[in-house]
């Protein structure tokens, strides 16, 4: 979950990834997600801070 938020582009590094997961701003499926390692697939949707992006298949 964390390199995701990195690679989107909403965090700026891997500790504040970790911080806003730790402060429950992040949602996964619009269910708030705790789990800074969770594997995330195609066709979840991550939501942080209003904005919303859809995990696609490589």
């Amino acid at each position: 979950m964390n390199q995701a938020l990195k690679l989107i582009g909403w965090v700026e590094s891997g500790s504040m990834a970790n911080e806003v997961i730790d402060a429950e701003l992040v949602k996964v499926n619009g269910i708030v997600e705790l789990r800074k390692r969770n594997k995330v697939y195609p066709d979840f949707i991550i939501e942080f801070e209003g904005q919303k992006a859809k995990v696609q298949s490589a």
